[in-house]
């Protein structure tokens, strides 16, 4: 009874952690003002943290809270913080993507409700995967997978890092 609850409660927070985080990646991607969009990422990368948490991988969710929240954020609000505030790009507070990415988001949205109410045909199972849970998941991931996850990672980040020089590119056009 008692194990049935928490599992249902440990759900129930994985699917509130990850709807925060993927209201926090739509909102990095629809809104215009760089330091919401900074806030934005803030709060995509604590639920993804609290995901990390909820999965047993404890050491994982506090370097993401750590390195990424406290480090890197540190460092792109500075950044930000240098952009020139009277640049016109910025007044209008959400993007012109707005209604089509909101539109995108939503057809996903039903695709994947409807993927998850359709009857799909039970698989075999191999013996011993009914145990397969959160620890389960953590262990393999840590011990099989975690060079992708910093792969991952590095790609993030010169993902930033072309952004930046982007940035750059496109002010010294305009003046």
């Amino acid at each position: 009874m008692i194990d049935s609850l928490l599992v249902q409660l440990e759900t129930l927070f994985l699917v509130l952690f990850a709807g925060g985080a993927l209201v926090g990646a739509v909102l990095m991607l629809v809104l215009r003002q760089p330091m919401r969009v900074a806030l934005a990422l803030i709060a995509t990368m604590v639920s993804l943290g609290a995901i990390y948490g909820l999965l047993g991988v404890h050491f994982i969710a506090a370097f993401q809270v750590l390195i990424y929240v406290g480090a890197v954020m540190v460092f792109m609000v500075y950044a930000i913080m240098l952009l020139d505030v009277r640049d016109t790009s910025f007044i209008r507070r959400y993007s012109r993507l707005l209604v089509p990415g909101i539109a995108g988001a939503l057809a996903l949205l039903g695709v994947l409700v409807y993927a998850a109410w359709e009857d799909l045909p039970a698989l075999p199972r191999p013996p011993g995967a009914e145990t397969f849970g959160l620890r389960e998941f953590s262990a393999t991931f840590l011990n099989e997978y975690w060079l992708h996850f910093e792969l991952v990672s590095v790609l993030l980040v010169a993902a930033v890092v072309a952004a930046v020089a982007v940035i750059k590119v496109n002010r010294g056009e305009r003046g």
